[in-house]
């Protein structure tokens, strides 16, 4: 979904040029030619910096929970980041393309805190998008969170946290960073983007990744 479309609108638009999760490339799971800079992916004029370790490659996938795309690719991102190369550090980033984003990203960090990250984070998809609740403010958020069997004041500790909402806070500077267009999308150790749009697909984003995570290998 384009970042221009949410601005403009509060009901979430199809992505212009997003070709579904359904679309199957011919060549399948690989690359049929090399990516080229400016049609499959963009190259960082400034780079991000990277919070990993010496020697490790960060891979950043951009999402919003109220998005549909981002929810048709989770599963593909979820097995793709069990099995992502043992250099490659994977993180999520929810964005904030609108003030109101902001519940829901200090909803993800304040799962993120409490080490529920991994049980939650396919169940507030599902929330949304199969069951149809309204995620989008603090009291529906942790309304629904306890429902889940958290401790309330455990979780609103977390989500109105100073640490929290530093993380939310970097979300946003990694979104601009990485100049994110739409979401989902993919930053690349610091240096590239990708996204459904210029890759054509976010299965072929993730194939076009795993090229440019081989290219800073080259120049780590």
């Amino acid at each position: 979904m384009k970042r221009r479309v949410f601005i403009q609108q509060a009901v979430p638009l199809a992505l212009p040029g997003y070709v579904g999760m359904s679309s199957a490339w011919a060549q399948g799971p690989g690359l049929a030619r090399v990516p080229q800079q400016g049609e499959d992916f963009l190259a960082l004029e400034k780079p991000v910096p990277s919070e990993v370790p010496a020697g490790k490659l960060e891979l950043l996938e951009f999402f919003w929970y109220n998005c549909p795309h981002c929810n048709a690719f989770e599963p593909t991102f979820d097995a793709w980041s069990k099995r992502a190369p043992k250099d490659v550090v994977v993180k999520r980033v929810p964005v904030a393309f609108r003030s109101d984003f902001a519940p829901q990203q200090r909803l993800f960090y304040a799962l993120e805190a409490m080490g529920l990250l991994e049980k939650m984070h396919i169940k507030v998809f599902y929330a949304i998008h199969t069951e149809r609740k309204r995620l989008d403010q603090p009291e529906a958020i942790t309304d629904w969170v306890v429902q889940q069997g958290v401790d309330k004041a455990k979780f609103v500790e977390q989500f109105n946290s100073f640490a929290v909402q530093s993380k939310a806070n970097r979300a946003t500077q990694l979104t601009n960073g990485f100049k994110v267009e739409g979401v989902p999308a993919l930053g690349i150790a610091g240096r590239y983007y990708t996204d459904g749009s210029l890759a054509k697909s976010m299965e072929r984003a993730l194939a076009v990744a795993e090229y440019l995570l081989g290219e800073a290998r080259k120049g780590r």
